[in-house]
């Protein structure tokens, strides 16, 4: 009996520890599954609420109007049971974004206090997803590098260096004079001396991008700026000019007088007599960046300086007449304060978008552009030759654009001998403030958990 008690009290000491680990284990294997278990219901609350914003885009408040968190049930698809609930946290998107972020906490009826957090972002793609967009023909020179994505609805001639895709919808066209020897020509609908490996990104034909759906809202992004933007009606006299400030105001001009320049023309061969830089000019006021980002200005505008803010200048007359639609011109350096997404220009002209005879021989635009009826271009003035222009933005233009005009050797005869045009890729789903998107619903960003 002695020995039978020794055994048993061995027995169990030994197993005892056992026990123990293998209690410890079941308890490791709950836990871990119920901590799976809130990971799974708070991704069914990422997933809700993508669902709600198919249907109801615009909504970040769950249909309530109320403030979050907003907290739902958990049903089990087998049993039909609820097993836990996920509360949700919206963060709409900033002016201009549309960047929406969901914050979704996870939890079952068996352990509510074991949560799992999921945090996703979505956003709509907007149309500066193009580092240029065209509805005409274009030419980049052997000079000029490209980075970012290109989009014609006509042909291109690409002889310099790019780094993305570069489109066109057409599968040949007869190319014109203007994209120089050999033309005219039937060629691809992309084609030029670009090296091999830029080539590789050459694709055509490709489906057109209809222009008329970057039309902006003109009437309602005026009657923004006339609620709670800034307004400028006509000046009855040469126009407005912006000059934005570091610190996040933008100065306002009336322009009185303008430099003279000689006769250019534009890309399509009209001739431009009017002078592009202003002289003199009369202070109006310094005001802060608007809360919804819009300037709307029914005049000729010029614009400069620096960007402390997210912002869109609208130059445009309704209804629209092509002898009076208004242009913007950039009579010097645009420049972000930093080049984050934190900051962004947008420039919406119903006209021309013009870099002005007297800008400097170096010059950077930091700025998402679009000529609606127009082209971005510098006027051909024959000798007029100047060193390097960096663009940080995007460019959508409805006639041909340029800042560099050659002769048929390839010679630069007027404009920019230096082009660097650089994507800011913060555009796709961080637009300037009412600038058009594309068709496509909600994408997801990003997704992280706890």
């Amino acid at each position: 009996m002695i020995y039978l008690i020794i055994i048993i009290a061995v027995f169990i000491i030994v197993m005892f520890p056992v026990v123990m680990v293998f209690t410890g284990k079941i308890q490791m294997l709950r836990l871990s599954t119920e901590r799976e278990e809130a990971m799974q219901i708070a991704d069914a609350g990422i997933n809700y609420y993508q669902w709600h914003l198919a249907h109801f885009p615009n909504d970040y408040k769950d249909g309530t109007n109320l403030s979050g968190p907003y907290i739902h049930d958990y049903i089990d698809y087998d049993t039909q049971q609820t097993i836990g609930q996920f509360s949700l946290t919206i963060i709409p998107p900033l002016t201009g974004s549309t960047i929406i972020t969901i914050k979704s906490t996870g939890w079952t009826n068996n352990n509510p206090g074991m949560t799992r957090t999921v945090t996703a972002k979505y956003g709509i793609a907007s149309l500066a997803k193009y580092a240029f967009l065209s509805n005409d023909v274009i030419w980049i020179g052997s000079d000029e590098t490209v980075n970012g994505q290109m989009q014609s609805n006509g042909g291109i001639r690409f002889d310099g260096a790019g780094n993305a895709p570069i489109q066109s919808a057409k599968s040949t066209y007869n190319c014109s004079s203007n994209q120089g020897s050999p033309c005219p020509h039937l060629e691809n609908g992309v084609w030029g001396s670009a090296s091999q490996n830029v080539q590789s990104f050459w694709q055509f034909p490709v489906p057109a991008i209809d222009f008329s759906s970057i039309t902006s809202d003109f009437a309602t992004m005026k009657s923004s700026a006339q609620t709670s933007g800034i307004y400028l009606p006509p000046s009855n006299a040469q126009g407005y000019s912006l000059v934005f400030n570091s610190t996040g105001t933008v100065s306002i001009y009336k322009v009185n007088s303008l430099l003279p320049n000689t006769s250019g023309y534009d890309t399509t061969g009209a001739v431009h007599n009017e002078y592009t830089d202003y002289n003199s000019r009369t202070f109006q006021a310094t005001d802060s960046i608007p809360a919804n980002g819009i300037i709307y200005i029914e005049d000729k505008t010029w614009v400069e300086g620096t960007i402390n803010g997210r912002v869109t200048v609208v130059a445009a007359q309704l209804p629209y007449n092509s002898s009076t639609a208004p242009t913007i011109y950039i009579p010097n350096n645009i420049i972000y304060s930093a080049k984050n997404g934190s900051d962004v220009l947008g420039l919406i002209a119903q006209n021309n978008v013009v870099i002005t005879y007297h800008a400097p021989s170096n010059l950077e635009i930091d700025a998402a552009m679009i000529s609606q009826n127009g082209g971005c271009q510098f006027f051909y003035y024959p000798g007029d030759v100047k060193n390097s222009i960096t663009i940080f933005g995007a460019i959508m233009t409805y006639n041909q654009w340029t800042w560099t005009w050659v002769d048929g050797s390839n010679n630069n005869v007027s404009g920019y001998s230096n082009t660097y045009d650089n994507y800011d890729r913060n555009l796709l789903y961080g637009p300037p403030p009412s600038f058009p998107l594309s068709s496509s619903d909600y994408q997801q960003i990003s997704w992280t958990s706890d």
